[in-house]
């Protein structure tokens, strides 16, 4: 994933701000009134990492599927090489997402945040577990359906993020540090961090929507 300055950050951000968030289909809807009952409006470290858990389902699904696909197409090379070419993105995806998680997981524990296990470990598994069988049934039915889903639910992660930044200033002055910082990338500040978050999270969804047109086409 591309690792922007400050500077462009910056411009992404009030890109963000500036722009409406999408229509939401019912699905994502109804994943977004969930989350807020369960864990409150307000934007947090804590139900940051709960969105980031479920992130990286639909990528998983996918590879899931694809990988299936392969099996029953290696006869056939070239369709074996694009399914495969796209379990990589796919992977390349999940594995963003999976910083995302490793990172917010650490800044919880470095700033002490007290979290009930049950409620941010184990429910998290239980609505992931729920939004992968989604993600797969979609995807196998009408996968730009499952694209577009995703789409939502990155669209939703990067006002998130942004917003996040915006209402809480003090994050200009504190320092990232991370011992993923050489995996994922460094940054002056916390701000910037999350904001960087923000940013792969449209590049998701901008690559899931690019998807939805492929499977509408085909």
């Amino acid at each position: 994933m591309e690792r922007l300055t400050s500077d462009r950050l910056k411009l992404e951000q009030e890109k963000t701000l500036a722009s409406p968030r999408m229509r939401y289909g019912l699905l994502a809807r109804l994943l977004f009134v969930g989350m807020d009952l369960l864990y409150g409006r307000r934007k947090t470290l804590s139900k940051f990492k709960v969105l980031e858990v479920i992130a990286r389902v639909p990528y998983q699904s996918w590879e899931h599927v694809a990988y299936i696909a392969i099996t029953h197409t290696h006869a056939y090379p070239d369709l074996a090489r694009r399914i495969f070419d796209r379990v990589k993105e796919s992977r390349i995806q999940q594995d963003n997402e999976q910083w995302h998680l490793l990172i917010l997981e650490e800044l919880t524990d470095r700033k002490h945040i007290h979290e009930n296990f049950p409620w941010y470990r184990l429910l998290p598994q239980v609505i992931a577990f729920i939004y992968y069988h989604i993600s797969w049934l979609l995807y196998v039915i009408r996968p730009a359906r499952s694209y577009l889903l995703n789409a939502h639910f990155e669209d939703h992660a990067e006002h998130e993020y942004m917003e996040y930044v915006a209402e809480n200033p003090a994050l200009e002055a504190e320092p990232f540090e991370s011992m993923f910082a050489d995996d994922y990338g460094r940054f002056g500040s916390l701000a910037d961090l999350f904001r960087q978050i923000g940013y792969d999270e449209r590049v998701h969804k901008l690559e899931s929507l690019a998807r939805v047109e492929e499977a509408r086409f085909r």
